[in-house]
């Protein structure tokens, strides 16, 4: 699928590269065209600090008054000490403010999502390719925009308007630091709208910043000449590159940024890999469907969306050892499961139940892998070389 496809740019030519580890070699042959995020260079750091402080503060939520010791911030479900990812890993998804309720989609990382794009269709092959947008199903452009959707969403921080999130920040301890940066008079009755967008700028600010994404991994200093990998961990890269194995980087792209930054390993890219319904009933109805990409596109009135259901963006894998559970639902709980479900599949189905939508399914790039155990363990143990520090 065409989709899958382009992120292969010089995988051939790194073939070799891979199966030797020679990092110059593999830093010559990759090719440069991952976008960066808005320059931080001129941001004040004060809006930082205080975007930082807005991504922890707890009382932004309903039930912060009354539920122990204080309600939801950001960092509940993207705590910084579990790569920005939920701490909670016993459920597939995350608990919301209010007890008892929950998301239906595993909360994504948020480390790199300054890298994302934003969403673009463009003509590959004949095929429309869609790459880019913020959560998992492409539906808004920016962090900004990303940044005030949990306030206001009743599975989460659980706030009925901007105005009522504007009124918990001018009893919030972060509210006179949001009025060191934007003016005595920000949080004044009449101010609301752009209060909220404030608040917004600000987490976006902080999330644009190196402690966010620090590209401190050991791949990154293998990558720099500064480190080695293991025998095996080589290994597990070359099946990581081969298209006749893993063939992750089809999608998982080694592309380096424009500014020579190191590679994200996502190409930003939207599929449907056929990934088991999760059948807890706790969290997900028996008749639920996530319609991923399809359903933005069918929000926006784009005429093909249905082509597009069950899709949700390729996220990047840095990290990926410390993210679990994995996938959309959160229905696998360990990398070995996840390798072993693309590499089976198909082969054998009924292993693993049915999808929510197979009419979208990739099934020529995945499903009939063929790993050997040995070859799993080498994937995996590469996979845990991206894990910064």
């Amino acid at each position: 699928m065409s989709n899958l496809r382009s992120g292969a740019v010089g995988l051939q030519a790194c073939r070799h590269v891979m199966a030797i580890g020679m990092c110059g070699l593999l830093s010559a042959c990759l090719p440069t065209d991952q976008p960066t995020p808005a320059a931080t260079a001129e941001t004040p750091p004060a809006l930082v600090q205080l975007g930082e402080l807005l991504f922890s503060d707890a009382t932004l939520s309903s039930n912060a008054d009354h539920s122990g010791p204080g309600g939801q911030s950001c960092a509940s479900c993207h705590l910084p000490a579990q790569a920005f990812t939920d701490p909670d890993t016993s459920r597939p998804v995350s608990a919301g403010s209010v007890a008892g309720r929950f998301g239906h989609r595993n909360a994504p990382t948020v480390a790199y999502a300054a890298f994302v794009p934003p969403l673009s269709a463009t003509l590959e092959d004949g095929d429309v390719l869609w790459t880019g947008g913020l959560f998992l199903d492409g539906r808004v452009d920016s962090l900004e925009a990303q940044a005030t959707q949990p306030f206001l969403n009743a599975s989460e921080m659980n706030n009925a308007s901007p105005a009522e999130v504007v009124a918990r920040l001018r009893a919030s301890p972060s509210a006179t630091p949001f009025l060191q940066v934007f003016g005595a008079d920000a949080l004044d009755p009449g101010h609301e709208e752009q209060a909220f967008a404030r608040i917004a700028s600000a987490i976006a600010a902080y999330e644009r910043t190196p402690a966010v994404s620090p590209f401190s991994s050991r791949f990154d200093d293998y990558l720099a000449g500064r480190g080695k990998l293991t025998a095996e961990e080589l290994e597990g890269m070359a099946v990581f590159v081969r298209a006749d194995k893993g063939n992750c980087a089809a999608c998982h792209s080694m592309a380096r940024g424009p500014a020579g930054q190191p590679p994200l390993f996502t190409d930003f890219s939207y599929d449907n890999l056929g990934v088991p319904r999760n059948a807890d009933p706790t969290y997900f109805p028996p008749d639920f469907v996530d319609e991923g990409l399809g359903a933005t596109l069918a929000a926006r009135g784009v005429a093909s969306a249905d082509r597009f259901r069950g899709k949700f963006r390729v996220p990047t894998l840095r990290n990926i050892a410390h993210t679990a559970p994995y996938m959309h639902n959160g229905v696998f709980t360990s990398l070995r499961q996840v390798i072993e479900f693309y590499s089976t599949r198909d082969s054998d189905p009924g292993r693993w139940g049915a999808t929510e939508i197979p009419s979208t399914v990739n099934r020529t790039e995945l499903g009939n892998l063929r790993l050997s155990d040995r070859e799993i363990n080498a994937l995996v143990a590469f996979l845990q070389t991206l894990n910064d520090r």
